[in-house]
């Protein structure tokens, strides 16, 4: 069994839809749990008009009676307060000639140039649209239905900003719990109360001057069991899933997991976290001295807390544009300026903390598979149960004297 996802939808069209499959029956879920994660994907200091004009709600469409799932497609529309303002120029019925706010002057760092190249189209709205990072609002509801089954297993996810526009935040050992809880409290998500004035700052000035800002987030998922993923395959392996995923967030350049490129600095005695044995039945009666692997070795998860680091560009579209080509008579122009943010890094970890989920619950499914949330739960405690018993057993069966 596998969990698959699927979006539609552009920025300024009727609405967003995200289709969840593979969802196990029985798991309890309600449009307010979908409804916090959209809400939380919308703040953050730094946001544009959009988000004054949006107010995130699902609508279920299919798979969900009484409050559970019943193990069929789950589908949810995100209706788009602001097709109001746009129906006349993205509706699907006319012809070209009705076209209105037509882009041909693309912005550098964005879809549009490539798109309206690859696509052979003479708008590049017809490329931004769908590019846009509106989208991500239909994977954080995927994201959502996906947290709900690792919830009912005792797996949490949250994030937390650790750097913006160049500063940096010190992150504390050990960090918060719930993590979210103490994030989301501050207007950049970040854990260090020392630098949230001066981001915020930061950000002032670079709406003032029509810039954007880029930076780091860092994802935390707790309570995972020894096994997830696979050495066997290279697209099995869970490492690869998290950052092919993540890296499909808009304007996401890099992933790191554990130490990350600073391993890369360090030698292999600073780097490999000492293996000791432990009571942890969740990761096979064993433990690591530290967690630079951020919770995967070889593809797999080790039962320490899952650590990935994501860092963002500055978004492409700036007030002060930058000079691009006027696509109609050749000549240099500058870019098209569209509504947009001065910085989404802090909303940019809910999309990741939903990206993240969404691997994860395929990865549970993918080693505890079943049709119900109760046959789901059951596998994974005989999975526990049994981790690391062979073990055990063969130490039973030889002498103390070694003979």
């Amino acid at each position: 069994m596998h969990f698959r996802f699927t979006t539609a939808g552009e920025s300024h069209g009727k609405a967003l839809l995200a289709i969840v499959e593979g969802m196990p029956a029985g798991v309890p879920i309600s449009a307010e749990w979908v409804d916090r994660d959209l809400g939380r994907r919308m703040q953050g200091y730094g946001r544009g008009a959009r988000m004054k004009i949006e107010q995130d709600r699902i609508e279920w469409i299919s798979g969900v009676r009484a409050g559970e799932t019943l193990g069929s497609p789950i589908a949810m529309l995100i209706h788009n307060r602001d097709w109001a303002n746009w129906e006349d120029v993205m509706s699907a019925e006319g012809t070209g000639e009705l076209r209105r706010r037509r882009v041909t002057r693309p912005r550098p760092g964005h879809a549009d140039l490539v798109g309206v190249l690859k696509y052979d189209r003479v708008d590049a709205r017809d490329i931004l649209e769908r590019a846009s990072a509106r989208e991500t609002a239909a994977r954080v509801a995927a994201g959502a239905v996906a947290r709900r089954l690792l919830a009912e297993l005792g797996i949490d996810i949250g994030s937390h900003l650790v750097s913006l526009g160049g500063i940096r935040a010190a992150v504390p050992n050990p960090l918060p719990v719930p993590l979210n809880d103490a994030s989301d409290a501050s207007p950049v998500r970040t854990l260090d109360p020392t630098v949230g004035a001066e981001m915020m700052a930061r950000i002032d000035r670079a709406k003032k001057d029509g810039d954007t800002l880029g930076g780091e987030i860092e994802v935390v998922a707790n309570g995972l069991p020894v096994g997830l993923g696979s050495h066997v395959s290279w697209d099995r392996k869970l490492d690869g899933r998290l950052a092919g995923i993540l890296m499909s967030i808009p304007a996401v350049k890099g992933v790191e997991i554990g130490m990350g490129f600073e391993a890369a600095r360090r030698p292999g005695s600073e780097v490999h976290d000492p293996i000791i044995s432990a009571d942890a039945p969740a990761s096979g009666g064993f433990r690591r001295v530290g967690n630079n692997a951020g919770g995967l070795e070889g593809g797999m998860t080790t039962g320490e807390p899952l650590v990935v680091r994501v860092a963002m560009k500055p978004i492409s579209t700036l007030m002060s544009p930058l000079k691009t080509v006027n696509l109609v008579t050749g000549s240099d122009a500058n870019a098209q300026s569209e509504r947009s943010d001065v910085t989404a890094v802090p909303a940019m970890g809910v999309i990741a903390e939903a990206l993240v989920a969404l691997v994860l619950a395929d990865a549970v499914l993918e080693k505890f598979g079943g049709d119900s949330l109760v046959e789901v739960r059951r596998n994974r405690d005989a999975f526990i149960a049994a981790a690391g018993q062979r073990w055990v057993a063969l130490r039973d069966a030889i002498p103390e004297d070694g003979a």
